[in-house]
């Protein structure tokens, strides 16, 4: 349940517009069709568009705004949405890395998420969800391949053997839809998922918590604070985020005992805060009090018809890892959904996204389970030893590492069918099946910018020069370390492990596939077409 208690958030809202596909007599058929225009639901539908796919994209809703819901982006998405040409978020939202753990007053560790020089991206942001919708419809609009119906609501789903039909309702009526792929992307109570009638495995957690969105002008560092024990909230747990125009997000641990409805009541909020915050001048912007669950799907791809996000898989807020995990989905489904319609994969290389964002959504799922069990004991014996843990931390180093507030987002390094696997050793922080690591780089013409930045939409292969510039086979793009990108700060090399002759295989998602410490254009190629699930 939410509340928004000034109004001052702002609520964006789009038109109705009748499609001519409402005006055929029979179901118009389409190659990709995405329901749900959420964050995860904007990423696929521009992720497939700037790679030649015409996408139709559904919301029921005729507006963006409601309430600021998920706040911390990483730098791993932060990274994706820049590739996908999305505004410059940082110029929006607040840049953040550190963060400290409290028990009472007492500090248990501080931490840095980024201690490095040299990446483009921080490593978090801090932005309301609407304002980061509110950027990806932005985006689409500038899209011709994109075709956003507001206010169209799915009400039925066939699934057949080569398509999906699907109804919609509009303010004028319905029609119907054929489609090669359906992307449900239409979050936690998905419509796609109850009419194909399948449920989820994990857990719900009763544990209840307060969400408060506080404007207040505070001289507080920007960072992430989280409390065990405070003494505003005696043995409960506690956590603050800065956002932008002096927007505060506190959240309370309240148990699972708690009333839902005495506990939104602004007056009964605005007594915990000032506990909190004593007495400083605030307003409530936004209230929610909710429980979340930890569990997902079977199967993410049942036919023709494909979930990412909160429809295939749910965790608890701890950490970051719901909206940011989503957007990953998005960028993993959507070379491959391209690479298939274009005809240069067979259908199959479908079934490695539910391989790989399975194996995402299980870690993401194992660590929020962690975070959830460290933050609220199930039993006087966990929370015995949790206790004697935050106790240690600020004397042993073991013990820092032990304690759980919140395992922050990163991205999944891949266990995947994929990749080729190394024939030798490499060492860096360019891991085989993790996604490329950042690195400062300059062009031959003195310009400056970074290496991701420099990588195409496509398959792309590094290569540390060391002779001749080699012919590639067809289907990627060659990018020559030392004549094409400049490692002036050697953190190229550092990272990657790179010495001369060495070559990196990157798949269209920026995730390493295939490594080596010479070229070898044979080898390229067979990892070309085994990354493609040939």
């Amino acid at each position: 349940m939410t509340l928004s208690v000034t109004g001052r958030q702002s609520v964006y809202q789009y038109r109705y517009i009748r499609s001519p596909d409402q005006d055929v007599g029979s179901p118009v058929s389409h190659p990709i069709v995405v329901v749900g225009a959420g964050p995860v639901g904007l990423t696929a539908a521009i992720d497939l568009a700037l790679r030649g796919v015409r996408v139709v994209l559904l919301d029921d809703s005729d507006r963006i705004g409601e309430g600021s819901r998920g706040i911390c982006y990483a730098k791993r998405t932060l990274e994706i949405l820049d590739r996908l040409g999305v505004c410059d978020l940082t110029t929006r939202g607040v840049t953040w890395k550190t963060g400290r753990v409290f028990l009472g007053e007492n500090i248990v560790y501080s931490f840095d998420l980024l201690p490095e020089e040299g990446h483009k991206m921080p490593a978090f942001i801090n932005l309301p969800q609407y304002l980061l919708e509110k950027a990806l419809v932005d985006r689409v609009q500038e899209i011709a391949n994109i075709d956003l119906r507001w206010s169209n609501r799915v009400t039925a789903v066939e699934a057949r053997n080569d398509s999906v039909r699907i109804n919609i309702a509009t303010p004028e009526g319905s029609y119907s839809l054929d489609t090669e792929w359906l992307v449900a992307a239409d979050g936690a109570r998905s419509t796609i998922r109850t009419q194909l009638s399948l449920g989820f495995t994990g857990v719900t957690f009763e544990e209840k918590f307060l969400i408060a969105d506080v404007r207040m002008t505070a001289d507080l560092p920007t960072e992430r604070r989280f409390w065990f024990d405070p003494p505003f909230h005696s043995g409960q747990s506690a956590l603050m985020h800065r956002q932008p125009d002096d927007v505060w997000r506190i959240d309370l641990q309240l148990g699972p005992e708690a009333d839902v409805e005495a506990e939104q009541q602004p007056k009964h909020v605005i007594w915990r805060l000032k506990k909190m915050l004593g007495e400083r001048d605030f307003t409530l912007e936004w209230i929610s009090v909710y429980q979340f669950n930890c569990r997902r799907l079977e199967r993410f791809v049942h036919g023709r018809v494909i979930f990412v996000g909160d429809a295939a898989h749910q965790v608890s807020p701890f950490g970051a890892r719901g909206g940011n995990s989503g957007i990953q989905d998005a960028e993993n489904l959507a070379w491959k959904l391209a690479a298939v319609l274009k005809g240069q994969a067979g259908a199959e290389l479908i079934a490695t996204y539910d391989i790989e964002r399975v194996q995402a959504a299980d870690e993401n799922i194992a660590h929020s389970t962690r975070s959830t069990d460290f933050i609220a004991p199930h039993s006087p014996a966990e929370r015995l030893l949790r206790n004697a843990v935050l106790d240690l931390a600020p004397k042993v180093e073991f013990a820092q590492r032990m304690v759980n507030s919140g395992r922050l987002s990163t991205a999944t390094i891949y266990d995947s069918v994929l990749s080729t696997p190394d024939e030798e050793r490499f060492g860096g922080t360019a891991n085989l099946g993790a996604p490329a690591p950042d690195a400062p780089m300059r062009r031959p013409d003195g310009t400056k910018g970074f290496l991701l930045e420099a990588l195409s939409n496509d398959f792309e292969l590094l290569w540390m020069a060391n002779g001749p510039r080699p012919n590639v086979p067809g289907g990627m793009k060659l990018s020559v370390i030392g004549q094409d990108l400049l490692d002036d700060q050697h953190l190229f090399a550092q990272r990657f492990n790179s010495l001369p002759g060495t070559v990196y295989l990157l798949r269209p998602d920026q995730h390493i596939c295939a490594r080596w410490r010479s070229f070898n254009a044979s080898r390229v190629h067979a990892a070309h077409r085994r990354a493609l699930a040939k």
